[in-house]
């Protein structure tokens, strides 16, 4: 959650930080502010709550100028949303600037020790950081930065400058993302790579208890113990442009449309036709470490959970092992029994989610082979694991993740025939799953022509407040992820249920007010589903079906219906989700909301 951007060179720092917040809207946040050092070396603050554009309209007739800057977004978390608890915060005496990203945990007992001496102006945790940095501060930023940070219980990204050091910015990590991009005559700081493309490529992921300190000559590196490490920049793949909208008008709408690229870029180098297997390079075990696998554990949270899920129903099928799906934040304070010869999967979109973090780590500590799924690389779970897979999504600037759902899901498929291969998948068998696999994107292109026929069922139930998805088998977590688009996007309630509980509690809330989404098609357990359907049809209960091509039954059942073409059981997700993500979407947009920075919601869950 929040987002920093940081700038050090020749040029006027207001508008690439300016920019750069407006590339981070996608985290969530609630208000924003940002600091610049004149060429005097004096601060200059502004802070605003709202959008980006509230501080932009507030600076745009003030002549500010400097060639050092740091920005903030903030979501709230410690105090309300006011302007001064927004960041940048500065010490007693005006000098230090401060912008953090976490949680400080202890910050109530470092602020009992520092009010005697230092006056406090905001409710915020992190003001507290800004004082006990000065309260350490004599002539070296970066040494009162390390001493500030020995004291503190919790999670930080942060980045500081001083008027006393006009040329330098000093920053630390310790479990929210910080990456540094190096250009000519210039350096920047910011929470992910997003704001960084139109400036550099060349970027340096800092790791958790490591200190950055950047001047115009030059960027260090060092740990807490005050040693230096040496570390290159790395260049990254993604283009400004994949992180632009593309002419939609949303960028939910552009990842949604993204799918059947980004589908086949998770796939490209993976699949072994000729073997009927695939192959995922980044698990670094053995043939036969992996064949010594009994038990997979999947650890995720929100739609990467859902996601798991159906990569639960396609692992189990391929192999034969027991796969559970645990959510992080559960997963991490109950004691879980980590049997020997267990692999736990950590899927996590950015690469960052606290909880799923912490769930790995937990894991790790007892024992377990864990491997992490994540989209942006250099993340702290890809570097943590040790061992893992990209999905390949590209940028997910949308709050609400679609493209990277489809993905997650895809490389749990993948994961499932490499090791289903080794154990009760036929060569035949492996084939037929691959030329499958090969023809969703074309299907998915089939599904996507229909947004203007999904847009006109929306209208129909946009003025509804609840709302049932029903699902059975591998439908089922889709099911959960329909009610969930729908939640976060149109502020709707929705509920995910498996078809087959309705009739033990929940269907005494059907009626005509109560429309249901019923996902129906033609898998092994399509006679139970529709058995359920008739069920709501008897209660009055208005229905829309998604149904396979050719399904006339479909057309009796419900008002409304959805048709995606057929494919085997195991991939209906890859086509079924791409309706509910459209539907989501078009009751959003008609009934005014933000699609793509929903209220309360951030992209990347960094805190608890």
């Amino acid at each position: 959650m929040c987002g920093i951007i940081g700038y050090l060179g020749k040029q006027n720092a207001v508008p690439i930080l300016i920019n750069g917040l407006r590339r981070l809207e996608y985290r969530g946040y609630d208000s924003a502010g940002l600091v610049v050092i004149g060429q005097n070396g004096e601060l200059t603050r502004e802070r605003a709550v709202g959008k980006i554009d509230a501080l932009a309209n507030k600076i745009k007739n003030k002549n500010i100028f400097g060639s050092v800057g740091i920005a903030h977004t903030r979501w709230a978390t410690h105090g309300g949303v006011t302007e001064e608890n927004a960041h940048p915060h500065f010490s007693c005496d005006g000098k230090i600037a401060l912008a953090h990203n976490g949680i400080i945990e202890n910050y109530r007992e470092l602020k009992t020790g520092l009010l005697k001496d230092h006056q406090f102006t905001s409710e915020t945790d992190s003001e507290v950081l800004a004082h006990l940095i000065e309260h350490f501060y004599h002539d070296n930023l970066r040494l009162a930065v390390e001493k500030a940070l020995a004291l503190v219980v919790g999670t930080y990204g942060i980045a500081v400058v001083s008027s006393a050091e006009p040329k330098k910015i000093v920053c630390a990590r310790r479990g929210s993302p910080l990456v540094l991009g190096v250009a000519d005559e210039a350096f920047f700081i910011a929470s992910d790579a997003s704001p960084l493309l139109p400036y550099t490529k060349r970027v340096v992921y800092l790791d958790d208890g490591e200190i950055l300190e950047i001047t115009p000559e030059k960027f260090q590196i060092f740990n807490f113990r005050d040693e230096q490490i040496q570390k290159n920049a790395e260049q990254i793949e993604w283009t400004e442009a994949q992180a632009q909208m593309q002419g939609f008008p949303h960028f939910m709408l552009k990842e949604i449309f993204d799918q059947p690229q980004v589908f086949q870029d998770a796939l490209a180098g993976r699949l072994l036709p000729q073997e009927g297997a695939a192959h995922l390079g980044g698990l670094n075990l053995s043939e036969e470490e992996l064949r010594q696998i009994e038990r997979i554990v999947i650890i995720a949270c929100g739609t990467a959970f859902y996601a798991s899920l159906v990569g639960k129903y396609a692992i189990e099928h391929c192999t034969g092992l027991p796969v559970s799906v645990e959510i992080a934040s559960e997963f991490r304070y109950r004691d879980p029994v980590i049997l020997p010869h267990t692999l736990v999967l950590a899927v996590s979109q950015s690469g960052e989610t606290a909880d799923t973090l912490a769930a790995m780590r937990e894991a790790k500590n007892k024992g377990a082979i864990v491997m992490g799924i994540v989209n942006v690389v250099g993340s702290t779970i890809a570097r943590e694991a040790g061992r893992g897979v990209y999905i390949h999504a590209g940028p997910e600037l949308a709050v609400a993740s679609t493209k990277a759902f489809t993905n997650q899901a895809a490389i749990l498929v993948l994961l499932g025939l490499q090791l289903g291969r080794q154990r009760r998948i036929s060569l035949v068998k492996g084939q037929q799953i691959i030329e499958e696999i090969k023809q969703i994107p074309t299907k998915m292109q089939k599904i996507l022509k229909q947004s203007e026929q999904i847009k006109k069922i929306a209208e129909k139930y946009q003025n509804y407040e609840h709302m049932f998805f029903l699902g059975r088998g591998i439908n089922y977590p889709l099911a959960m992820e329909g009610a969930l688009k729908l939640k976060e996007i149109s502020y709707i309630h929705a509920e995910g249920y498996p078809a087959g509980e309705m009739k033990h509690g929940p269907i005494a809330l059907i009626d005509e007010k109560c429309p249901v989404f019923g996902i129906m098609t033609k898998d092994s357990l399509y006679d139970k589903t529709r058995s359920n359907i008739e069920e709501i049809r008897a209660r009055h209960g208005r229905v829309i079906l998604l149904a396979t091509d050719g399904d006339e039954e479909a057309q009796r059942l419900a008002e409304d219906v959805i048709f995606v073409p057929s494919t085997m059981e195991m991939l209906e997700p890859f086509l079924n989700v791409l309706p509910l993500q459209l539907f989501a979407y078009h009751m959003a947009v008609l009934r005014g909301k933000d699609v793509d920075r929903p209220r309360n919601l951030a992209k990347s869950v960094t805190v608890e």
